[in-house]
């Protein structure tokens, strides 16, 4: 909420905030603008200092590690009430030409003991299950297509392995890079040679990455960047120009950077991941895509690809087909584009003179955690923010509009608590992961021609994540009624309730256990046969060989019938359930 304008009249904060939430706190938008250049980005965050004594891995460092993974006592509340078992009932279809023994626990994968150590100190103890896939198929130099719910660690799934693959190996592989004791901007400065980019949609997610490679990459000398819109490039430059091994970006503020060789190479690229791809297959972005992924100095043949995402739409496929080699492996975890039984689905009919009322019931309901609130228009943002304010809820917002100051501060209250409702756009809030979001709120549904139910899928997602349970509460007026029927499949797949209201949709000879079926699964291209891999020069392998389905042959991702042919298969209990530690029978190897 901005500080209002002199002579405007509102409610000052003396009075309580309501029962269960902390004290709102009225954010200054012009003095933020205003102190700008002077702000500390969240990029500009402390990552681990290596010297040229430490060799390729270095001592602990208390106060850094506290900074990065909390104090010891908090580490335990972490996993606290952690629920496993819907995770692990989710079924993995793995398809490829490559067969991929997977993980039980991250000891069984032969990752580097200090990444063992870091993962102790996130506070992972069992992989996910795209994680028990992911992680062997990177370790062993396999391109990988990764389709796995949100919430469902798929960062980390690409993350540990990369790093544990290169810890030991910075010397070696990196680029020189001045002594950070000893560092003098002007002086010592290099051009930033990484080893990984990491590309995503947004500077939220970008931010966050990043912050997850600070922890991955602690005691090591691997060196981790962010770049992205809203900070001078200036100030994005002097960081390169300290050394980077890990560089996260947005697609613009990477293509700004490839055209400036003076701060930044690509030729000792190693790997390329394009995370969230689904959302930045957008047209808009298509130069971007193609400077970072072919317009560059790495050599073809040898960067590994990885693409991840929620939903796997035509526009991936072709993407992966235009650079993944053909010995690629793909794994699904579950439906692409469904969402999980972690979080409670409740969709709630209400006029829309009366969403106001009924929001401020639910916050009253359930009060004092972190909930996200999502509107459709960056307008519907500040408004609602406006209106919850001067309830004396302690609101923040976030939107496109907004300047990098302001979207960092907003993001910092809302993960510290200090705002632990944030009002956002989809679009935004895009990947964001804070701990213990207990509650989303779509006070706008997305509609069906702007995201329709995989917006859906993603927004919801920001609860639940990882083990943790979380409630979902959609609100459902006259205008959401083409979304009816699709959201009616999305809450039977997931054993939700449906409320009367939706009670038509329910698909007919519907009956509990019985398959929901979706449009998204049957919109291969017939015609769509070529082969992955063009980047890798050999035949064969292809999308469409019969070594690449579970079930009948003909089936995989690049033809009409490759999801009949699966639903078959994992009907007769085909595919690779998580927990089952072996293919099932018919599983097609």
């Amino acid at each position: 909420m901005a500080v209002p304008e002199e002579g405007s009249v509102v409610e000052t904060g003396d009075q309580a905030a309501p029962v269960g939430w902390v004290e709102r706190t009225a954010f200054d938008y012009t003095a933020m603008a205003e102190a700008e250049t002077a702000a500390t980005w969240d990029g500009n965050a402390r990552v681990y200092q290596w010297k040229d004594e430490y060799g390729d891995v270095g001592p602990a460092f208390e106060e850094l590690e506290v900074e990065l993974f909390g104090d010891p006592e908090s580490r335990r509340d972490r996993q606290t009430g952690l629920d496993f078992s819907k995770i692990e009932q989710i079924e993995v279809i793995q398809e490829g030409p490559q067969r991929i023994e997977y993980i039980k626990t991250f000891a069984d994968a032969g990752i580097h003991p200090v990444m063992l150590r870091n993962i102790e100190l996130c506070g992972y103890e069992v992989p996910t299950p795209i994680q028990k896939f992911t992680i062997p198929a990177i370790l062993q130099g396999y391109d990988v297509i990764g389709v796995a719910q949100t919430g469902s660690g798929k960062t980390a799934a690409y993350l540990i392995p990369i790093l544990s693959k290169l810890m030991g190996k910075a010397k070696k592989l990196g680029a020189p890079r001045p002594n950070p004791a000893r560092f003098q901007e002007g002086v010592d400065n290099v051009i930033a040679e990484p080893l990984v980019v990491v590309v995503v949609p947004t500077r939220e997610l970008a931010v966050q990455i990043f912050n997850e490679a600070r922890k991955l990459c602690y005691r090591s000398m691997l060196r981790p960047c962010v770049v992205y819109g809203g900070v001078p490039v200036r100030e994005q430059g002097g960081l390169l120009s300290r050394g980077c091994d890990i560089l996260i970006g947005t697609p613009g503020r990477l293509k700004d950077f490839i055209g400036r060789p003076e701060v930044l190479s690509l030729r000792r690229l190693k790997y390329m991941i394009i995370d969230e791809a689904d959302e930045m297959l957008n047209d808009d972005w298509e130069s971007e895509l193609q400077a970072i992924l072919s317009g560059a100095e790495q050599d073809v043949g040898n960067v590994y690809y990885g693409l991840f995402s929620a939903t796997f739409p035509k526009a991936a496929r072709d993407l992966a087909k235009k650079y993944l080699c053909d010995s690629h492996v793909r794994f699904r975890v579950g439906r692409a584009g469904s969402t999980t039984e972690n979080i409670k689905q409740m969709i709630v009919e209400v006029s829309r003179e009366g969403k106001n009322e009924t929001l401020l019931t639910l916050l009253e309901e359930m009060n004092g955690v972190r909930t996200i609130i999502f509107v459709n228009s960056r307008q519907a943002a500040d408004t609602l923010d406006d209106f919850l304010f001067n309830m004396k809820l302690p609101v923040t917002s976030i939107h496109s509009d907004r300047t990098q100051v302001e979207r960092e501060a907003a993001m910092r209250a809302f993960r510290s608590g200090q705002a632990p409702i944030l009002v956002a756009t989809g679009v935004t809030a895009r990947g964001i992961d804070v701990r213990n979001v207990m509650h989303v709120i779509n006070y706008d549904l997305p509609s069906i021609e702007y995201g329709g139910i995989e917006e859906y899928t993603h927004r919801i997602g920001r609860t639940g994540r990882i083990g943790h349970r979380g409630v979902a509460t959609s609100f459902f007026t006259e205008r959401d009624e083409p979304l009816a029927s699709v959201l009616t499949r999305t809450l039977l797949e997931t054993n939700q309730d449906i409320p009367d209201f939706l009670q038509a949709y329910i698909p007919e000879n519907w009956s509990s256990g019985t398959k929901v079926k979706f449009e998204t699964e049957s919109d291969f291209d017939p015609n769509d046969v070529a082969g992955a891999g063009e980047g890798c020069g050999d035949e064969g392998g292809g999308w469409n060989t019969a070594d690449n389905v579970q079930g009948d042959s003909g089936g995989g991702w690049g033809n009409s019938g490759g999801n009949d042919a699966n639903e078959a298969a994992n009907a007769s209990g085909g595919g690779w359930g998580a927990d089952a530690a072996q293919p099932a029978a018919g599983a097609g190897w």
